[in-house]
């Protein structure tokens, strides 16, 4: 008898994650109202120089990404004038688990549930909790040749972004907040993983343009401009970055 009862608890508990995935997708990709995402500013390094950077930042410095969202969303016919509403939420002091470099699958898929076990016990009093967290984790760039990988992960909603802490990186630190958060809502990567090219067609801001080369834009999942068949460059800013059409086919702004 008490096994039964063990088995049917269990099966309601994975009812009940699946039934929350499953309504997580269908709101975030709904486009009916603004997504409110929350992000979480972390000292990565734990130095005086990175605690200077986080303790003058504000949630004007990342207004870009919701220009951006809008600036496409529009161009897709969306109707939404603020289709993604960015907030700023108070620095923590726990870092999210990380990710090892050997992780196999079984590894990630550990990994993904700590995250979201961590995301989901983050909460500030008397603020709304957001639709999508996203765990900014700042790095001194003096330290550093290139910031870790980031995450996006659809399953809970949540982000990891590796960002530098510098005034001189916070256009293209949105970038990568911007990229990972359309991760959360379905888009994938359109880039080749070893050497970072962008994918044709997928990958390119407009792959039916004569010639082919260069590209004016990058594509957000792409990261990268193609400036010709063997060479590519990382945009400055969101305002050389769209939204192509596989990636609005993925997230919704397409059908």
């Amino acid at each position: 008898m008490w096994k039964n009862i063990r088995i049917l608890a269990l099966l309601l508990v994975l009812a009940g994650v699946a039934f929350a995935a499953w309504f997580d997708r269908i709101s975030t990709r709904s486009w009916r109202e603004p997504l409110w995402v929350g992000l979480y500013p972390l000292n990565a390094d734990g130095t005086q120089q990175v605690q200077d950077y986080l303790d003058g930042l504000s949630v004007r410095d990342f207004k870009d990404i919701d220009a951006f969202f809008a600036r496409e969303g529009h161009r897709y016919g969306l109707a939404l004038d603020e289709p993604v509403h960015v907030e700023l939420y108070p620095q923590g002091q726990a870092l999210p688990p990380g990710l090892p470099a050997d992780a196999g699958p079984l590894g990630i898929a550990w990994w993904s549930l700590k995250l979201r076990w961590f995301a989901h016990r983050v909460a500030v009093p008397g603020r709304v909790p957001p639709q999508i967290r996203l765990f900014v984790l700042l790095h001194d760039p003096g330290t550093l040749e290139r910031a870790p990988d980031s995450h996006g992960l659809q399953k809970g909603l949540v982000g990891v972004v590796h960002a530098f802490a510098s005034r001189a990186f916070t256009a293209r630190n949105s970038i990568v907040i911007a990229h990972e958060l359309l991760h959360t809502v379905g888009a994938s990567d359109k880039y080749e993983p070893g050497s970072g090219a962008p994918l044709f067609p997928t990958g390119f801001a407009a792959p039916a343009q004569e010639p082919r080369y260069p590209q004016q834009y990058a594509e957000i999942m792409a990261g990268r401009r193609a400036l010709s068949a063997t060479q590519w460059q990382m945009p400055t800013s969101l305002s050389q970055v769209v939204v192509g059409p596989a990636t609005a086919l993925e997230i919704g702004w397409l059908h």
